[in-house]
């Protein structure tokens, strides 16, 4: 049986055994007929709101908030019509902010790519900085945490949002409100929301916002910063738009997550001795931190003692920057990895995803197929090397018996399987 991951920017193909292998994919959804007209159809009848034209004078100031390189949101798609749009409004009146969160800034070349060369070269286009002097502060969230947000988003008359929805790890699904937390948050609320405390809440993982309170502190701090319009898409395999979510920001985005999960979600009837995942591809598997989303998806459906082959490019490392890297080093096993993280006082960066790889991990094995990631460093963070899927597969079929049964997720995080019976 040969099987396509989503690897990189071309694939990658591996050959499995027939016997006892299961391909775990999300219901296919074609593209809109029509990208260009879809996006305006939905600008035009919105979702809660008045059509996005009529809620922008020529006199106001505009600030368009989209998603990083780590998302692969079809920004270049998207971002000319709804520029167009507002056509009535000065291009001197609008600003452009990319949504990092605590991620480095793009390059030149990564935003003339993300955005198109035309939109780069034409509008002003800031990248949030969530360490700046000058973000204006909120106040405190009803979890404890102190929020601020990009000063150039908040001085805006007119605050519009947009991004991608998928199943998210601990969030429940991206879009919506993460534009705003940790979009364009300051540090310290990043760290908060992203806590030992919210994270390891059994209602923070995939499919889930009402009740997980990751998603539902995001739903306070975007409210407090009250975005005038949102501008969401879905995807298919292939890049394709499959919906176009515009609106009142909860209330489209609500109607979005649901789209998602009908194609996302998927049941099994039983855990995997085995479970093969990509990382999406390009641009979700630059590196290792954002591997462990494939990670999670596949720890759903694993038995406990199992193990999990994720397939990530990681051109990106680790990553160097940032703290990932650092504290998977702090501890040689993941239970102590654990202890370690819920003994800080205060959160450090990237923590939460140091703390899901140690819970994943408390699982099953994990196996790191990567083209730029030598044994040796995925050893130093507690990982296991795998240089051919096919062979890994050979040697854990002779350790858990002829009769083990195998899963793949292709797509990885893109699906999001369950054990039936168990949501």
């Amino acid at each position: 049986m040969k099987v396509r991951l989503a690897y990189g920017k071309h694939g990658l193909w591996v050959d499995l055994p027939d016997h006892n292998v299961t391909v775990v994919e999300p219901r296919y959804v074609p593209g809109v007929p029509d990208e260009a007209e879809a996006i305006r159809a939905a600008l035009r009848a919105p979702i809660g709101s008045p059509p996005l034209r009529e809620l922008v004078k020529p006199s106001d100031t505009v600030a368009i908030v989209f998603s990083d390189l780590t998302r692969p949101q079809p920004r270049d798609r998207m971002l000319p019509i709804l520029l167009n749009e507002i056509g009535h409004v000065p291009r001197a009146n609008i600003v452009l902010i990319n949504a990092l969160g605590t991620h480095r800034p793009n390059t030149p070349d990564e935003l003339a790519a993300m955005l198109g060369r035309d939109i780069v070269e034409n509008y002003r286009v800031v990248q949030h900085d969530a360490w700046a002097r000058d973000l204006v502060y909120l106040g405190r969230t009803s979890y404890g945490h102190e929020v601020s947000v990009n000063a150039e988003y908040m001085r805006a008359d007119v605050r519009i949002l947009t991004g991608f929805i998928e199943p998210h790890f601990f969030a429940g699904f991206s879009g919506g409100p993460k534009a705003v937390l940790p979009g364009i948050a300051d540090a310290g609320a990043v760290l908060g929301n992203h806590d030992a405390r919210m994270i390891g809440d059994p209602r923070a993982t995939w499919g889930i916002t009402e009740g997980n309170p990751v998603w539902e502190e995001m739903r306070e701090v975007a409210l407090m910063t009250a975005p005038t319009f949102l501008l969401n898409v879905t995807l298919n395999r292939d890049r394709q738009i499959t919906g176009v979510f515009a609106g009142d920001m909860l209330q489209a985005h609500a109607v979005g997550t649901k789209f998602a999960a009908e194609a996302a979600l998927v049941p099994v009837p039983q855990p995997f001795d085995i479970v093969i995942t990509s990382n999406s591809g390009y641009p979700l598997d630059l590196n290792l931190y954002q591997a462990v989303k494939g990670m999670s998806a596949a720890a759903q459906v694993v038995k406990p003692g199992g193990s999990i082959i994720v397939a990530a490019e990681c051109w990106d490392g680790i990553p160097d920057h940032g703290e990932f890297k650092r504290l998977l080093q702090l501890a040689p096993t993941p239970g102590e990895l654990l202890e370690v993280l819920a003994s800080f006082e205060h959160p450090v960066q990237d923590q939460w995803e140091a703390q899901i790889q140690a819970q994943v991990q408390m699982k099953a094995d994990v196996y790191v197929r990567s083209d730029y990631l030598d044994a040796a460093t995925l050893r130093s963070v507690m990982l296991q090397p795998c240089d051919s899927i096919e062979a890994t597969v050979a040697q854990l079929l002779e350790r858990y018996g002829p009769d083990a049964t195998l899963c793949v997720l292709p797509e990885g995080p893109m699906t999001i399987p369950y054990v039936s019976g168990q949501v």
